[in-house]
């Protein structure tokens, strides 16, 4: 059930299912989950509960809200509660939504907050968190997240490498001669459907780097096979 889910967020559950045995619950309720969200990913709770809620506020107030009964054994399998199977669901689609393969604490937190009538929606909403803000901003950061990663990867392939069919059609490179031969088979190994990686080997300076231009200027020349 819980294969897509990042280490953290499986902690979360695992502490859920403890905080459920410590209230004596017979079931694994959203409060419970609300708890092991806080307990395990203090930076994203912290970020938007910021400074209106610690953990042994939201703790005190469950407690006043809950019949504290007799402590169930952690060796007990707690099952969810229909609304945790419910906010589960919520967090699975979330991660659809963000195309994020994998569901983490950050998509919990957008369950919790879809299942709009629960007791752990209750604090989060008394507390100014709304479903549509914490969405945007998540939506936000994975963008940004995104393209520095493209621009960096980007910046190092310009650092370490030059573009050689580029600068083939540009013309650039001076004229193959006499090596038709190297680039044809190396030509041929790229076209194979197997073992397609050529490899040039030799002493520096016996001419590695010419057959690799003249293979640019070929694909630049489109004198290749599509």
């Amino acid at each position: 059930m819980f294969e897509r889910y990042t280490e953290k967020a499986r902690r979360v559950i695992f502490f859920a299912r403890y905080e459920a045995s410590q209230f004596g619950s017979p079931y694994i309720e959203t409060e419970h989950l609300l708890l092991g969200l806080l307990r395990e990913d203090k930076a994203l709770t912290n970020r938007f509960l910021r400074s209106h809620a610690s953990v042994e506020s939201i703790r005190k107030q469950i407690e006043g809200h809950t019949t504290i009964r007799e402590k169930v054994s952690t060796s007990v399998d707690l099952p969810l509660s229909n609304e945790c199977k419910r906010v589960l669901a919520y967090a699975a689609e979330e991660a659809e939504r963000l195309s994020h393969k994998h569901i983490g604490t950050e998509h919990l937190l957008l369950g919790l907050l879809r299942e709009e009538k629960c007791f752990a929606a209750e604090i989060l909403h008394e507390r100014g968190l709304r479903l549509s803000a914490i969405r945007e901003e998540l939506a936000r950061s994975t963008q940004e997240k995104a393209q520095p990663q493209r621009s960096r990867e980007s910046s190092l392939l310009s650092e370490f490498s030059r573009d050689l069919t580029q600068a083939a059609m540009d013309n650039q490179l001076d004229p193959l001669v006499g090596r038709e031969g190297e680039v044809e088979r190396v030509v041929q190994i790229l076209c194979r459907r197997t073992k397609n990686n050529p490899v040039l080997i030799g002493e520096p300076g016996v001419g590695k780097t010419a057959i690799v231009e003249g293979l640019a200027q070929r694909i630049a020349d489109g004198d290749v096979p599509s």
